[in-house]
């Protein structure tokens, strides 16, 4: 009776430990989105109330539409990350594959490569990956970003395929090299498809970055034409006057794909992490 007890007490204080760190992750979004149609004056007066009708103003939602350029910046934004994930995804897949299937002489000290790129942050190269983009006609396009971003991505990528690559049985590799299968068919028709817990992985913790991100589109890319949704927030920033309505709706927004993607994919996430996908 007294085990049991004590294994009731563990269960309770976990499961309050999860709960309190749930409440502090989705506090500040849920607190965010209800700000995002309240007044001014609410938004100041009672930030922490819910809105009622007296409060609720749609004018941040409004100015989107009307500024037009909103949806420039979210397009690119979708572009950027977008491509830059299946990039990050295929060429760290195929590395992660070369890295775990063949041994050569450099095999261990170019995995350490690829890992000594997770230890020093990407932003601290900003000054040389400018003077690269500008000699490479591809600055302040979207093309430089998805270049930039890819690199930022595939040594965390190349890490976690290549843990989970080892557990893809040898046996079914062989089976397809002795029906006469390329090492690319072995490679995007038999392993590929086992890796998507592992892939899935990869996928929340390369986009998120990304979409976040404003270090990089403010410095290689901040011509209007090429602003994503971080930057091109900073229009509602004034100097002497911010609106804050408009600003909580573009953050509002931008949420959405984050919860969406992690909606859609916590369940592969979760599996692939499980699975061995990080240790």
């Amino acid at each position: 009776m007294a085990h049991a007890r004590r294994s009731y007490a563990r269960l309770l204080a976990t499961h309050a430990v999860l709960l309190f760190y749930t409440l502090i992750s989705i506090g500040p979004i849920v607190l965010i989105a209800m700000n995002s149609i309240k007044s001014r004056s609410a938004i100041f007066s009672a930030p922490l109330a819910w809105p009622s009708p007296s409060t609720v103003d749609f004018s941040g939602y409004a100015a989107l539409v009307e500024d037009g350029s909103f949806a420039g910046y979210f397009l690119n934004s979708t572009v950027v990350t977008v491509t830059a994930l299946i990039a990050v995804i295929v060429f760290g897949a195929m590395a992660a594959f070369a890295l775990s299937e063949y041994r050569f002489k450099l095999n261990a000290l170019t995995g350490l490569y690829f890992a000594i790129g997770i230890m020093i942050p990407i932003r601290l190269g900003t000054v040389g990956i400018l003077e690269m983009l500008v000699a490479a006609h591809l600055a302040n396009t979207l093309t430089g970003l998805i270049l930039v971003y890819t690199a930022q991505g595939l040594p965390l990528a190349i890490f976690i395929l290549t843990e989970y690559m080892k557990t893809v049985s040898s046996d079914l590799k062989n089976a397809g090299r002795i029906d006469g299968l390329s090492e690319y068919r072995i490679f995007f028709w038999l392993v590929l498809p086992l890796l998507r817990p592992a892939m899935t992985t990869v996928a929340v913790f390369t986009m998120i970055p990304i979409w976040n991100d404003l270090w990089f589109p403010l410095i290689l890319a901040p011509g209007e034409a090429t602003k994503t949704v971080t930057l091109g927030a900073q229009i509602f920033l004034g100097q002497y006057e911010t609106d804050w309505n408009a600003m909580l709706a573009v953050l509002t927004v931008g949420i959405v794909p984050i919860v969406a993607l992690y909606l859609v994919l916590s369940r592969g996430l979760i599996r692939g992490i499980a699975s061995g996908a990080i240790k």
